[in-house]
């Protein structure tokens, strides 16, 4: 069996006197969708700000693809492992267009020196028309853009990194029906082409929808994880709320198991 493409053990952290995240336990597997799901407060945010190097873990281990990452490492040294993230508030530069947003962290350049902004716009352009979405054209400045364009163009710009891990961050918090199915397509795309897709997510609906398996996290603590075709919405809803009690050991399901 493969490595997980990520894999968190006993990672905690504190905030001053807040424990935001205590022994956390994840695993999520190649060609698989997994949420992340839980309140305000819970400790989602923080635990992707610790995977991506915005904050570092107190204590525990983290793996990417297999490889132990120092708990004190940074976001270029997760991009190296292959992770490419989408956060919540969704990192584009406004004055710059589509295009260049789309090439942001891997500028093509002739020469080694210029650079080639006829490919950053065919670039551009063809990972739109691969993943079916219209936000117009790619020299159109993103900050003319809704919020729910500019939120189909940051997973764009994941997609094009081309990573084996991708993190997503309340991916549809800002947009309506047909986009948010849009971009459940794209993560269902991304485990067909054998990523790992990990979605934080308040959406129950869309998480039942596209996920395969579902994580909570409560007042900082991983209490539950289970497959999606063998859980309902209320026993999601009675682990986020504390009705159902946390899982003695709440360590990831192997995606392999029965």
């Amino acid at each position: 069996m493969s490595d997980p493409a990520l894999r968190l053990r006993g990672i905690s952290k504190t905030f001053g006197s807040v424990q935001a995240l205590e022994h956390v336990d994840f695993a999520a597997w190649p060609g698989e969708i997994h949420a992340i799901v839980g309140d305000n407060g819970a400790g989602k945010s923080t635990m992707l700000k610790i995977v991506t190097g915005i904050h570092q873990a107190d204590a525990g281990e983290i793996s990417v693809n297999g490889r132990a990452v120092d708990l004190r490492h940074n976001a270029t040294t997760v991009q190296d492992l292959g992770v490419a993230v989408v956060y919540q508030d969704l990192a584009l530069v406004e004055c710059l267009d589509i295009a260049q947003n789309l090439s942001l962290g891997s500028l093509p350049r002739r020469w080694g020196i210029v650079l080639d902004r006829q490919r950053m716009a065919r670039d551009a352009a063809k990972v739109l028309s691969d993943l079916k979405v219209r936000v117009g054209d790619v020299h159109t400045p993103v900050g003319l853009l809704s919020g729910g364009q500019r939120q189909i163009i940051a997973i764009a710009r994941a997609v094009r990194m081309d990573k084996p891990l991708i993190l997503l961050d309340e991916p549809t918090a800002a947009l309506g029906v047909q986009e948010s199915a849009r971009v459940g397509t794209i993560m269902e795309e991304l485990r067909t082409a054998g990523k790992a897709v990990v979605c934080i997510s308040h959406d129950l609906e869309f998480v039942f929808a596209h996920a395969d398996r579902i994580t909570v996290l409560r007042l900082g603590v991983s209490v539950g994880t289970r497959k999606t075709a063998e859980t309902t919405r209320a026993e999601i809803v009675g682990l986020i709320t504390g009705a159902f009690p946390a899982d003695e050991r709440p360590t990831p399901v192997q995606k392999d198991a029965a």
